[in-house]
């Protein structure tokens, strides 16, 4: 394959493969309708956790193998990225699902209501069990979009309007499905609040059996609560049932949240395939990356590099399915 490279898409995905592809030297353009990240892609709505452990209770195994080396990459990419665990908590009569979380992952600890209290203070008397996971990770998803295209820029990699020509990974999400008719789309929604009042150290995972939340903080008493997963590629505004879930769940953590300010609603729809797990493929002088589901920021490094290799080494990547025709 040529060694000039255009890349198609530039959320999250299309941002690490250009990254990956101009670190090994690699002639690349980036293409996309907007100049710059913004709430036109799907990776601008999303979490920013990087918790392949906790994913494990529904996701498949390479989702958890991969998704351990995220902090790593984006850490050496010059995004901060805080390392302080994810906290998984049930409240009421919900903390039966706590039981079948630790089933269900592992790299788990689990901890009474003193325990809480020492790495939570705030929580503490509202949470009587949970598990940590203290290898996972969090990040700002908009400060590292922007860190990747600031990087890209720095090597006079600019995002152009134009539509690319010669070969192109193609990184569009949901907009590639006039080439893979097998994605389809899942809706999450999401909420901002401002909440000075609590003090949050890490991501916690209010479980739950029909409307489990996560809560993140952002910094200066700013945190991200998300998330629903609806089957469905509306990207509409956000629904009154969103909300009203999202924050009677973050409430019940915390009675501070209800005197937090609303800084956004956002909802956008994830690409994803049958399986929930990302695709390579190959089509004449096209590479579609593409199914990051909800793990946007936790498998793009990983669908990067293998990206790269495939370009630069001929390596065919462990999530390539380039043998699937197009019809």
């Amino acid at each position: 394959m040529s060694r000039r490279i255009a890349v198609l898409g530039a959320g999250v995905a299309g941002l690490c493969v250009a990254t990956e592809l101009a670190a090994r030297g690699i002639a690349v353009t980036l293409h996309d309708r907007a100049p710059a990240p913004g709430p036109h892609a799907c990776s601008w709505w999303a979490g920013g956790m990087l918790a392949s452990d906790c994913e494990g209770e529904t996701a498949e195994e390479p989702v958890v193998r991969l998704g351990r080396a995220a902090a790593d990459w984006w850490q050496a990419q010059g995004v901060p990225v805080t390392r302080g665990g994810t906290l998984a908590v049930a409240l009421g009569r919900d903390r039966g699902e706590l039981a079948r979380l630790a089933r269900r992952t592992a790299n788990h600890v689990a901890l009474d209501a003193d325990a809480v209290a020492a790495i939570e203070p705030q929580l503490a008397g509202q949470v009587r069990q949970a598990l940590h996971f203290p290898h996972e990770a969090h990040l700002d998803p908009r400060a590292a979009l922007g860190t990747l295209r600031a990087g890209l820029a720095a090597r006079g990699i600019a995002i152009s309007a134009e539509a690319p020509v010669g070969p192109t990974v193609d990184c569009r999400g949901l907009a590639a499905r006039d080439r893979l008719p097998d994605l389809r789309g899942v809706r999450g929604e999401m909420l901002v609040l401002r909440a000075p009042e609590v003090t949050l150290r890490r991501p916690v995972r209010l479980l739950h059996p029909r409307n489990p939340l996560y809560i993140v903080p952002r910094g200066g008493g700013v945190f991200m609560l998300g998330a629903t997963q609806i089957e469905s590629g509306g990207r509409g505004p956000v629904t009154a049932r969103a909300v009203l879930e999202l924050l009677s769940a973050a409430y019940a953590l915390h009675p501070a949240f209800g005197e937090a300010e609303v800084l956004e609603l956002g909802a956008d729809a994830r690409p994803a395939f049958p399986d929930n797990l990302p695709r390579i493929r190959r089509r004449g002088d096209t590479i579609l990356v593409n199914g990051l589901f909800r793990h946007g920021f936790l498998l793009a490094p990983a669908l990067a590099r293998m990206t790269a290799g495939l370009i630069c080494e001929d390596t065919k990547p462990e999530m390539m399915d380039e043998d699937q025709a197009e019809r």
